[in-house]
């Protein structure tokens, strides 16, 4: 198929979905680039020092700036994400994550405590996708049944779905067993797109909404901060982006960079890495700090960038190559055209990045993760931030489950069924075969469990599990 014919069964296939034209010209503009051999890499060579960036720990938390900007914020939670990484079929937010609290839950309770303490209507907006958004306003309707936003802001707008293209011709791929498997979401930068099309971005305007803090919704590290907010509005900063420290475990995150020519900020992600480059792509000491995807964005300043390049900004192409089913890796090979909503740093000539500490970064993409934030690592405090225990002083323990009997959320349920084990004092856990773990189970140094049998191997209530002396 030749790339205008692939254009014409896209825009037919797009338009036939409901998809508005702006959506349909912004991935017809990515298709074009990948046919034309646009990778979308972003070289080493290109970037240079980031030089100095500010750090959280030296704003001043009572800016009165914030005092006047809290009123005019709205809280973005981008709430897209399925979950399928741990066998899901519906909104990852709807997992229980804390104390028998789903993420949606700590998120609705987080905004009700700032709404009192800030005396603020700070509107909660969830940018769901095609796959949550039911699942998800029915559980708020269930356990949350008194909670809303002012007259006209809804609770939720959704972001757009895209095509999957099949890898051979380049043409909307066709998965008759489940159509629904044929679409995608485009990445999250689709928020620029979403806020246009439902005219949630003029409605927030025009009810004189200035700011909007933006994250995952599964990171409960991630509360508005007044300080953040201060810093936002004293220095009508347009774009600013949250980093923290990378690790050894973040080594495959998206790093922020800045661009030897322009000078401006830009984010990399790891599809952007050119091939024989991944080693110093992952150097965390030439690239220290990585995006936690928590932002803080000026309405103006995005209306502003919107208008200028006609409602479409020009992100930096993510070429992801999966299967139409991607739980069944003998499927047929599919590319997602995606964009990175942190790219739009690049969009903003005045754009800054803030170091913050880990403590706001505690997202949970894996089993492994949400072991970790359901054990005593993590606390719940009053603002309902979910926060590395004050008694942790060194990172995270590294937690790596066995995938054939933990990596879906069901087998690691029955796994853990009466409990987390307590992990405030382990260094690492591995778990190499079938392991069920009884009550106030503690993991202290590092532990691995090998169970190399059929049979399930059981922990009994109360174990101690150690590092043994000398080891």
């Amino acid at each position: 198929m030749n790339s205008r014919s692939s254009e014409a069964d896209v825009r037919a296939r797009m338009a036939a979905d409901g998809a508005p034209a702006l959506v349909v010209e912004a991935f017809l503009l990515n298709l074009r680039r990948w046919n034309e051999g646009d990778p979308g890499y972003v070289p080493g060579a290109d970037l240079a020092p980031l030089g100095h960036l500010p750090r959280l720990e030296d704003l001043d938390e009572l800016d009165p700036a914030a005092e006047a900007a809290i009123a005019q914020t709205a809280i973005v939670k981008l709430n897209g994400g399925l979950g399928t990484g741990m066998g899901l079929d519906r909104a990852k937010s709807l997992i229980v994550a804390k104390n028998g609290l789903t993420f949606l839950d700590i998120i609705v309770r987080q905004v009700e405590f700032l709404r009192r303490r800030c005396h603020a209507p700070l509107p909660l907006l969830l940018m769901n996708s095609f796959s949550t958004e039911a699942d998800s306003l029915a559980a708020l309707g269930q356990t949350h049944p008194g909670f809303g936003n002012g007259p006209g802001l809804p609770l939720s707008f959704r972001q757009h779905r895209v095509p999957k293209l099949d890898l051979a011709g380049r043409a909307p791929v066709q998965w008759p067993a489940n159509p629904a498997l044929e679409w995608c979401p485009p990445g999250h930068a689709d928020i620029f797109h979403a806020l246009q099309t439902t005219g949630l971005l003029d409605r927030l305007l025009t009810d004189g909404f200035r700011y909007a803090f933006v994250s995952n919704a599964d990171n409960l590290g991630a509360l508005l901060h007044m300080g953040i907010l201060g810093h936002l509005a004293s220095r009508r900063i347009p774009f600013l982006m949250e980093v923290t420290a990378r690790t050894e475990c973040d080594r495959k995150g998206g790093h922020l960079a800045r661009d030897r020519r322009s000078g401006r900020l830009l984010l990399r992600e790891s599809a952007q890495c050119p091939p024989g480059e991944e080693g110093d792509f992952q150097d965390i000491a030439t690239y220290p700090l990585f995006n936690t995807n928590n932002l803080w964005l000026d309405l103006e300043a995005v209306r502003d960038m919107l208008r200028a390049c006609n409602g479409l900004p020009r992100f930096p192409l993510i070429v992801n190559r999966k299967t139409v089913d991607p739980s069944r890796p003998d499927t047929p090979a599919v590319v997602q055209l995606e964009a990175a909503m942190g790219a739009a740093i690049a969009c903003f000539e005045s754009a800054a990045a803030l170091v913050v500490p880990r403590c706001r970064f505690a997202p949970v993409k894996t089993t492994n993760d949400l072991l970790a934030i359901r054990s005593d690592l993590y606390t719940l405090g009053e603002e309902h931030q979910v926060a590395l225990h004050p008694r942790r002083f060194t990172p995270p323990p590294e937690i790596i489950l066995d995938p054939r009997h933990y990596r879906n959320i069901a087998d690691f349920e029955l796994r853990f069924s009466k409990g987390a084990p307590s992990l405030l004092q382990c260094d690492s856990l591995r778990i190499d075969g079938d392991v069920y773990f009884g009550a106030n189970v503690r993991v202290e140094g590092a532990v691995h469990l090998r169970n190399p049998t059929a049979t399930p191997a059981r922990i009994a209530d109360g174990a101690r599990l150690h590092t043994p002396v000398g080891r």
